[in-house]
């Protein structure tokens, strides 16, 4: 190939290279002014090489037009190097004043390019394989030099900046400085002939290279998808210099091996057309490699935006048992079939399910997934559930990080605030008890019916006492099996029922395992509640339900509680009782946790208050 055509295919290349990774850039950019600027670089790039080409075609003028432009080269990196610089530390006024200002660095470059082209800045000179060919001279060596000066005080704009910057932006600005290095390196060999010096640019042959690692070097930190394309891009140059070198290898050997036709074809064609035949296989990779897949695994459409969905909504998930049924919503979409989920955490014990499940369990090593009765089920299948417990793996290991920081900070909460209101109220139960033994004393004189009613008044000043040393004291429980209904049949003589109906749904054999004194505590504290409410109606029912699952329900048919209260309901200090301490329905929350269960309050259709306890059967 000659050695004119080599550099002028190098510059249609580089202009190639410089418009789409503009457009590129442009599109990409959106409202980022800087990056806008950067794509502007290599758009005078792209035009700067179509100069050369004009040039060596023998379009003199326009060719002289689009060299001698290159002053708006540094102008648009100057712009981008000021927007890039001016965030965060390196953020100063100056340089905001000089960024609104930058209509002028453009009008100074456009001005310098009128006066070298009214000044015949630039001349066309045959020399070695040129018989076109562009050098400065005259007003031109303004035009050149204002260039320079531009693109250092960029250069050094960008290295002020790295100073000031930390992380990815001064990591980018060093990807700029090593890119700039070689651009200048390769730059300088076209300057020569214009000093007089008529050496064959061979430098210049790589100017593809600058204004892709330019922009690579900036945006690979700004934009991370641009690695993916980077890597396919080293994927190309390396399969081209292996094609080129067995072409090589091939060329050189093939007249020994009789292959004359083969040994005649010129090396330029043959690596040509073996470019193009590489250049089609990657182009048809992506959408080959699709169809295999769908071939190898039909039905199976897993892409991006499906995983960046299943993470979204597996996200969601704030405890295990919300997040196995997230996780099996999910399935079920995908997969038009129901998959079990078992997530077992340290402690928990794996169960048998029917049908395929993924099962993914706390281990020494980590959190791990396996498929379970997947034997059956297409290939389609098996991958979609390979990759979804994948991700549900990672998700458990986030999902027990945040919840151990949670325990954590309410176990910190609540053993500083114990201290504090322990050491008061042992303090407060010491000072009242003393005159309300005093007071009931004193009372032994008096008439039936006022002793009577003093010593009601002081039973419910003792049990207010007992309510804060019991909620701001430490709780602890030993768990045993406990048959609930002789439990709950033992409790009726101590409550003054009046006309209140107490209905027991409770199979004679079903045992819960809890706290035996712990577990009438709470039992004492709801009915004692319910019973302040439902004296006053005129058919008072309360109903208590249990299951072998662990539950308690209590229903009751008093007034329903306000909405206002009920995201505060187990609050201290909250109450709609007339005369409570606002203390009961925390100590039961506070029972059930030391119990790893919960109390809750449910809306049901048939009863205006619905309370729910849950006492799990293995230890919390």
């Amino acid at each position: 190939m000659a050695l004119d055509l080599a550099f002028e295919l190098m510059m249609l290349l580089t202009a190639a290279c410089a418009l789409l990774v503009s457009t590129w850039l442009f599109w990409r950019a959106r409202n980022k002014r800087s990056m806008k600027a950067l794509a502007g670089f290599g758009i005078m790039m792209a035009l700067w090489c179509s100069g050369h080409v004009s040039v060596f075609y023998g379009w003199q003028s326009i060719g002289k037009l689009l060299i001698l432009a290159n002053p708006l080269m540094p102008t648009f990196f100057l712009d981008f190097a000021i927007g890039f610089v001016n965030q965060g530390p390196a953020q100063r006024v100056w340089l905001t004043r000089l960024a609104n200002k930058r209509a002028l660095l453009y009008g100074a470059a456009i001005s310098v390019i009128a006066i070298s082209l009214l000044g015949q800045g630039g001349k066309i000179i045959s020399f070695g394989h040129f018989s076109h060919y562009f050098v400065f001279s005259g007003i031109g060596w303004f035009n050149i030099t204002y260039t320079i000066v531009v693109g250092i005080l960029a250069h050094a704009l960008l290295l002020w900046g790295g100073h000031l910057h930390r992380g990815n932006r001064r990591r980018s600005i060093a990807a700029m400085f090593a890119a700039g290095a070689w651009g200048l390196l390769l730059a300088s060999s076209f300057i020569f002939p214009s000093l007089g010096l008529h050496w064959y640019p061979w430098p210049m042959l790589l100017l593809p290279s600058y204004v892709v690692l330019l922009v690579y070097g900036v945006v690979r930190y700004q934009m991370l998808d641009i690695n993916a394309w980077a890597n396919r891009a080293l994927l190309w140059v390396l399969m081209t210099l292996l094609v080129l070198g067995i072409i090589a290898l091939l060329s050189s050997v093939a007249g020994q091996f009789g292959m004359q036709a083969l040994a005649s074809v010129p090396n330029w064609q043959l690596w040509l057309y073996s470019m193009l035949l590489l250049t089609l296989a990657l182009a048809l990779y992506q959408p080959v490699s699709q169809l295999v897949s769908r071939v190898i695994y039909p039905g199976s459409q897993l892409d991006e935006q499906r995983l960046d969905d299943w993470l979204q909504q597996l996200a969601q998930a704030r405890d295990w048992a919300e997040l196995s049924v997230i996780a099996e919503q999910l399935l079920h979409q995908q997969m038009g079939q129901a998959i079990c989920v078992q997530l077992l955490p340290a402690q928990h014990t794996e169960q048998l399910a029917p049908g395929p499940c993924i099962i993914c369990a706390y281990h020494d090593s980590g959190w791990q997934s396996r498929l379970q009765g997947f034997d059956d089920v297409t290939p389609s299948v098996r991958l979609a559930a390979d990759v979804f417990a994948s991700l549900l793996t990672t998700r458990c290991s986030l999902l027990e990080r945040s919840l151990q920081l949670a325990e954590a900070e309410r176990t910190r909460l609540s053993e500083q605030h114990l201290v504090e209101l322990g050491g008061l109220s042992a303090a407060m139960a010491h000072e009242l008890r003393n005159p309300l033994n005093i007071i009931s004393m004193a009372t032994a004189g008096l008439a039936a019916d006022r002793k009577a009613m003093i010593q009601s008044q002081l039973k419910r000043a003792d049990r207010l006492i007992s309510d804060m040393l019991t909620y701001s004291g430490t709780i602890s429980v030993q768990r045993q099996s406990i048959a609930l209904l002789p439990l709950l049949t033992s409790l009726r003589a101590q409550f003054d029922w009046q006309q209140v109906t107490l209905e027991l749904e409770v199979d004679d054999s079903l045992t819960l395992y809890a706290d035996t004194y712990r577990l009438q505590q709470v039992l004492i504290n709801l009915l004692d509640n319910a019973l302040s409410f439902v004296r006053n109606q005129p058919q008072g029912h309360i109903l208590i339900e249990a299951n072998n699952a662990g539950y308690i329900t209590m229903h009751n048919n008093g007034p329903a509680i306000n909405p206002d209260m009920l995201a505060h309901l187990f609050r201290p200090f909250v109450s709609q009782r007339s005369g409570g301490s606002g203390l009961g329905l925390s100590i039961v929350q506070r029972i059930m946790d030391a119990h790893g269960g919960h109390i809750i309050h449910r809306h049901s259709t048939r009863w205006p208050v619905t309370f729910e306890l849950y006492f799990p059967k293995d230890l919390p």
